[in-house]
């Protein structure tokens, strides 16, 4: 398409015009943000972290292809509040304990749902 065609089109259809390229647009940022959640997911770097500080509960679940909610009740943390989830640090501070104390606890929540057999 030649941008004397691109011009005309907006001479025509400005609105029509403005929601394709605003859609488009849209468009482009979720397939990025799929493809680089695919490329890093894929990188077997990423299977199994240690838990740190600045990882979320949910992040420490997908590295270990664990449930959220399994790990919450299992290390007996309170599911995340609607929004952005915490990080560690974040739910040490709320509680007002070393991050060293919440990171055991979400260790030892990761190791028993690892193990085979009846869970917690």
């Amino acid at each position: 398409m030649r941008v004397r065609d691109l011009r005309m089109l907006w001479r025509l259809h400005p609105k029509a015009l403005s929601g394709f390229m605003l859609a488009a647009a849209v468009t482009l940022f979720f397939v990025v943000r799929i493809v680089l959640s695919a490329i890093h997911w894929s990188d077997p770097a990423h299977f199994h972290e240690p838990v740190k500080s600045w990882m979320t509960i949910g992040y420490v679940a997908k590295s270990w292809h664990l449930y959220t909610k399994d790990i919450d009740a299992a290390a007996g943390l309170p599911p995340p509040v609607k929004g952005h989830p915490l990080t560690i640090r974040a739910i040490a501070r709320q509680r007002g304990v070393p991050e060293a104390e919440i990171i055991k606890l979400v260790e030892d929540a990761v190791a028993a749902l690892r193990k085979p057999g009846p869970k917690p």
